[in-house]
């Protein structure tokens, strides 16, 4: 059964910079490096046969509302055939389209989100759809039944409201990485949606990204979070990797290393 991998060079809904939509070939570009091999930490060969489809990248580009109704009906596709899928944005307000997909295949889907910010606003510059507001459109059209966020430090009062109308489980970072350095986990009942935006990630770390929130994870500490994950993940993203910011590569490579983390995840736990 393979993971696939499906680029949706989206960033229409960014705030600030544009450049998400770049992200997708260079993800799988640093991949398919030769610096590096395909096996996973935990022990998974992605390049053994059968165990990776690359589905390609979406074609868009018409309007915000006819890309994200591409990006529900292509994403659809590929998981009712029922293998796991890693999404490769892009912007995070994919996020929504995508979920919408994946409730309909996995209706009990709960998400485990990591972030710098709780992306909850009811809306962002008087837009509904902007890479700020994706849970918001989630939670209120009932797709999950949880949402757990990790790695967020920075919430105003307007999204602290919108973390309690629906009862979001949120893990600050100023109290550290669930499952990291002997810090007690969480449990979630599967299937789930892993959503990765980059910037939960410390911009030392990562510097292609369009929002730097300084205090974020390590590499190593996401990768420990991500391991110690003890749940059926049936759809991932990658999302919010600005390469305009990424003169030397670097933040590509950390996107390939998660995917391959995420892919062997996905395959370990794959009947579980």
């Amino acid at each position: 059964m393979p993971v696939s991998i499906l680029g949706i060079p989206f960033d229409a809904n960014s705030s600030y910079l544009k450049g998400a939509a770049q992200a997708p070939p260079l993800i799988r570009e640093a991949l398919f490096s030769e610096s590096a091999n395909l096996f996973s930490e935990m022990g998974v060969d992605l390049g053994a046969s059968g165990n990776l489809f690359d589905a390609g990248d979406l074609q868009l580009g018409r309007s915000p509302r006819e890309d994200f109704e591409e990006i529900e009906n292509s994403s659809a596709a590929l998981l009712q055939q029922k293998t796991p899928v890693i999404f490769l944005g892009g912007d995070h307000s994919i996020t929504f389209p995508l979920v919408k997909a994946c409730h309909g295949v996995f209706p009990d889907l709960s998400i485990v989100h990591f972030d710098a910010h709780p992306d909850l606003y009811p809306e962002y510059e008087g837009n509904r759809y902007s890479h700020a507001c994706p849970f918001a459109r989630i939670m209120e059209n009932q797709l999950v039944r949880g949402l757990v966020q990790i790695g967020i430090r920075s919430i105003n009062a307007v999204q602290q409201e919108q973390i309690q109308r629906y009862r979001v489980k949120v893990f600050p970072m100023k109290y550290g990485v669930p499952g990291v350095a002997g810090r007690p986990g969480f449990k979630l009942e599967g299937p789930v949606y892993l959503s990765f935006d980059i910037d939960a990630l410390d911009p030392a770390f990562v510097p292609g990204i369009s929002h730097w929130e300084p205090g974020g994870m390590s590499v190593r500490d996401a990768l420990a979070s991500l391991q110690a994950l003890d749940i059926r993940i049936v759809a991932a993203d990658i999302v919010e990797f600005n390469p305009v910011r990424d003169n030397t590569g670097r933040t590509a490579m950390v996107c390939a290393k998660l995917l391959k983390e995420i892919a062997g995840k996905m395959l370990s736990t794959a009947s579980a």
